[in-house]
């Protein structure tokens, strides 16, 4: 373990309902990862992040966070998961992110995150108690519905059906949560069947959101990395990514339009929300309101 340590925690980002998942700062706990999927854009030369996939924790994020949410004159949103998996094995002993959150709910902030790990649901009755006061939001990454593929592509986390029952425990504790999935890989995660399943899956266990881009973004740094992944595990797909993308940074599945309507379509059929206004507004109207004293 290779502590950090860190000049600021919080970084302001441009709170939107329409274009993403809505947050005021975006804060790291940890640098690095230790899933090994073989996508990850994290590991693109562009961020220069030596050793990538060895989780180093912030030595003085607590303090750093307390610090700067004193400092804060209105409360907000603090979102995880941009850069560093909150959930990664290191916070299983640590528990950073934890200890993040009880400080979160005694400012009365909001928290949100992203993550690959079941470990979140560790949690779940911190997150729920957030939420009385509060915005909440736990987005699962989820990129095949199978387990065997699963393992192949994101080799070192909780494989699929243990992400899903996490998203099941945080559901029966009333915290908002659904599914980002994302990304889509072209010739192994993008066939309608695989889409659909998720989809349902994610309403089987409580999910009230899924989101998709139909596609994955390569650059120096992880294109090596995922084309040297596909040469051992999937002969013949390499060729493909050559043959159809070249070194483009953008991947948009093969007959996207047709893709993005059988996934809409399903959304309906299971009652999820998959545009980002739709998720932004329930979470904020899952707020308890206050009730006046004269009704």
């Amino acid at each position: 373990m290779e502590p950090l340590i860190a000049k600021h925690l919080l970084t302001p980002v441009k709170g939107s309902m329409e274009d993403f998942f809505y947050a005021d700062w975006n804060m790291n706990l940890y640098r690095g990862c230790s899933h090994g999927c073989v996508y990850c854009d994290s590991r693109s030369v562009c961020y220069q992040i030596d050793h990538f996939e060895t989780v180093r924790p912030k030595e003085n994020a607590l303090s750093l966070l307390e610090r700067e949410m004193r400092s804060k004159r209105d409360t907000g949103v603090i979102t995880m998961g941009s850069m560093s998996d909150p959930y990664n094995p290191l916070e299983e002993k640590l528990q950073l992110t934890r200890q993040a959150l009880e400080m979160i709910r005694r400012y009365r902030f909001g928290a949100a995150f992203t993550t690959k790990s079941a470990l979140c649901a560790r949690d779940a009755a911190l997150l729920s108690e957030v939420s009385r006061h509060a915005p909440v939001c736990a987005r699962m990454t989820v990129t095949c519905a199978d387990d065997a593929l699963c393992r192949k592509l994101e080799p070192h986390v909780a494989v699929t059906s243990e992400r899903f029952q996490a998203i099941r425990t945080l559901a029966d504790h009333g915290v908002f949560t659904g599914v980002w999935l994302n990304p889509v890989l072209p010739f192994l995660t993008d066939d309608e069947a695989n889409l659909r399943r998720i989809v349902q899956m994610t309403a089987d266990n409580g999910g009230r959101f899924v989101v998709c881009f139909f596609g994955m973004t390569l650059r120096t740094g992880n294109r090596e990395y995922f084309f040297d992944a596909l040469e051992r595990d999937f002969p013949g797909v390499r060729e493909k990514y050559l043959c159809n993308y070249g070194n483009s940074y953008e991947l948009v599945v093969p007959d996207a339009e047709r893709r993005y309507d059988a996934f809409r379509e399903e959304c309906v059929r299971q009652h999820l929300h998959w545009r980002f206004s739709d998720i932004n507004q329930e979470m904020f109207s899952r707020m308890p309101q206050q009730t006046s004293l004269f009704d």
